[in-house]
């Protein structure tokens, strides 16, 4: 979470970036409302950078929107 905090590019396009805990370790990561990832749904964790990677897609996406 520390790399993903550290984009100073969310400040401009992203108005909210949840992690959102359950229990059983299973997790979900939305950004301005929108589902980007869940452990639940895929039954398996993030691999390395996964998550990062949707977020700076999405900021991509956001810029050219």
């Amino acid at each position: 979470t520390d790399d993903i905090l550290s984009i100073r590019e969310l400040e401009v396009h992203i108005a909210s970036l949840t992690l959102i805990p359950s229990k059983g370790g299973v997790f979900e990561f939305t950004v301005n409302g929108e589902l980007l990832y869940s452990k639940k749904a895929t039954k398996r964790h993030a691999e390395d950078g996964e998550i990062l990677g949707m977020l700076q897609r999405k900021i991509a996406e956001l810029q050219h929107a």
